[in-house]
């Protein structure tokens, strides 16, 4: 074993979190560590990293094991990436410059011979360690992260995103023994996910991921420990496959259960039975008597099997919109914004209408979230125009909570944005797992977890008809994230969203925006159905510089824009005949929801 964690008890605020848990990792396994919001996954890693102390149980690290450990915040020195970058290879660099000193010693012939053997000494430690490689290494990983253009600026300078694919590629430079990653997908784009994807499967070293990109889980990792009510729980195979295998224990635990419930239930009765007989003769039975304290014993004695969790606590979150939006929600047009002399957003053109449901992707740094707080107001554009449509009820989850009013509870927070009573509130907040005290919390208090549920919770009361959701899936279990896909599959209302969760993006997107080179290119279609298409599209133009637009300038950008949208529109009504997944009424709803689209983009098209 690399790392042993054997019977842990830990209490975190008078609550126990683990009171006996037992937990392995060998080496090269891939595992993920999976549970909901508060289950102890961060803790665990922190334990192992020694950054948290635990009450009671032992801690076993193999002898000479390094490890790696990327935290869901990581902290930042200053100083330039690639000085960043190597700072994570001081060994390799205190070999490097011990060479460099013994080959100047070398060039002045000085003990040239005892030079020389140190120097074979040294030079082999070097090729061990793997130090010929260290530049092709800083190449392979800052290429695979997309931070290579990064490499001589400072982290000021940097985006979020941008800031963790540097902490991470300083992480995997260090070719740990063990690699324990914290959600590491969080800040990354989706071009980064899928390499670390591939880099994870092929790390010689072991890896254990906490993470819910379900779709991230199911192309990395090989094994699952799932954390509930404090102990460890093993599975083989990926992400999809511990669901099925889960469900599957689930039914037969709680068949076994059921089994014995109906035993338990058959034996009270027979001992019930048996006393009354024996009292009832004439003098009382005592051999029946004794019969019945026999079968009492061997009830006391029988292990008895809990009733297992088969539908465990979700929030209740249902989005209704109290009126609706006009037709035209928000128009933006020749949009541009410059960040420290870096051209972010260049003449972009976004008109998104009443009921549209239009998922954002694109590389970090590219302006994604720039563009959703320019629409917002809460940024001004250099130029272009925004205009905005009426009756409008908007919803903004933002990526970073916001850390102002950290002393205030979470309750007033909630009172605050909804008018309801005290006692009105604790029952709307249970309704989002804020039991009992925990809604006398600080705000300072809340994980990034719960904050998105009291943002949502939120939502819910103010009857919002407009969501503009940026990463809403970052910092919530699966459960949650079923929820909010349940919910949002049926609100009535307008969406637009900036996610790099692919299950998310292809569960509730029909329409996809690439924001590439400061402009949105817009095509029908989830994430899954538009990549390849988008991919094939940029290697095109990488070959030709002329834009559609210009090769036909008696076409209009909009008109082209739409065009492209009916054309989609009608290749997905068409398949919609040969989809046997859906059942009639499903089929028809599609159908119904395709057509009006297409008769919008119509009108527009006219337009």
């Amino acid at each position: 074993m690399l790392i042993t964690l054997k019977d842990i008890k830990k209490i975190i605020g008078g609550t126990i979190l683990f009171e006996k848990l037992n937990l392995e990792i060998k080496p090269g396994e891939k595992i993920g560590l999976v549970g909901r919001n508060g289950s102890g996954k961060t803790t665990i890693f922190k334990m192992i990293v020694r950054q948290e102390l635990f009450d009671k149980g032992d801690l076993f690290i193999k002898k000479g094991t390094k490890i790696g450990y990327l935290k869901q915040v990581p902290q930042y020195a200053s100083g330039t990436v690639k000085s960043f970058l190597l700072s994570g290879m001081e060994e390799l660099l205190a070999i490097k410059q011990k060479m460099e000193k013994l080959e100047a010693e070398m060039r002045e012939d000085v003990n040239l011979e005892q030079t020389l053997t140190e120097y074979g000494k040294v030079q082999e430690a070097f090729t061990a360690a793997g130090g010929y490689e260290m530049d092709a290494r800083l190449e392979k990983v800052a290429n695979g992260l997309g931070i290579s253009h990064l490499i001589n600026l400072s982290f000021s300078s940097l985006s979020g995103g941008e800031k963790t694919k540097a902490g991470l590629a300083k992480l995997l430079l260090q070719n740990p023994d063990l690699l324990l990653l914290d959600e590491p997908t969080n800040h990354l784009d989706l071009a980064a996910i899928e390499w670390l994807e591939q880099y994870i499967a092929n790390y010689q070293g072991a890896v254990c991921v906490v993470s819910h990109d379900r779709n991230f889980l199911d192309h990395s990792i090989e094994k699952i420990i799932d954390l509930e009510n404090g102990e460890a729980h093993y599975y083989k195979g990926n992400y999809s496959q511990f669901v099925r295998q889960k469900e599957a224990k689930l039914l037969s635990e709680f068949a076994a259960f059921q089994e014995q419930q109906r035993k338990i239930k058959k034996m009270k009765e027979t001992i019930k039975r048996l006393k009354q007989w024996a009292n009832q003769a004439n003098p009382p039975n005592e051999g029946l008597h004794k019969r019945a304290r026999n079968m009492e014993r061997a009830l006391e004695r029988m292990e008895k099997i809990e009733r297992p969790e088969i539908d465990p606590d979700k929030m209740k979150l249902a989005l209704q919109a109290d009126h609706r939006s006009g037709k035209d929600v928000i128009k933006a047009e020749a949009i541009s914004k410059q960040f420290a002399g870096r051209a972010i957003l260049k003449d972009l053109d976004l008109h998104l209408r009443y009921q549209d449901r239009l998922a954002i992707v694109g590389d970090n740094g590219s302006g994604k979230s720039t563009l959703m707080k320019i629409l917002l107001g809460e940024l001004t554009p250099d130029s272009g125009r925004i205009a905005t449509g009426t009756h409008l009820e908007i919803g903004y989850l933002s990526q970073q909570p916001s850390d102002t009013e950290e002393d205030k509870r979470l309750i007033d927070k909630f009172r605050e944005e909804v008018s309801v009573s005290e006692g009105q509130a604790r029952g709307l907040l249970a309704n989002f797992m804020f039991y009992g005290f925990s809604v006398f919390k600080k705000m300072g208090q809340l994980s990034g977890g719960e904050r998105m549920r009291l943002k949502l919770a939120v939502f819910m009361h103010r009857g919002v008809n407009v969501l503009f959701l940026d990463e809403p899936t970052n910092h919530l279990d699966m459960d949650s994230q079923e929820v909010l896909e349940e919910a949002l599959a049926k609100f009535k209302g307008t969406v637009l969203c900036i996610s790099h969760d692919r299950y998310f993006l292809n569960n509730c997107f029909p329409e996809t925006a690439y924001l590439f080179e400061g402009k949105l290119h817009r095509m029908p279609g989830t994430y899954q159905e538009t990549n390849h298409k988008w991919k094939r599209w940029k290697e095109s133009k990488a070959g030709k510089q002329t834009t559609p637009s210009k090769q036909n300038p008696s076409i209009g950008k909009d008109k082209l824009e739409y065009e492209e949208l009916i054309l989609g529109l009608e290749e997905q009504l068409e398949a919609l005949t040969r989809r046997t997944d859906l059942s009639v009424g499903q089929r028809k709803k599609e159908k119904q929801r395709i057509e009006e689209k297409i008769e919008s983009c119509y009108e527009a098209w006219l337009e």
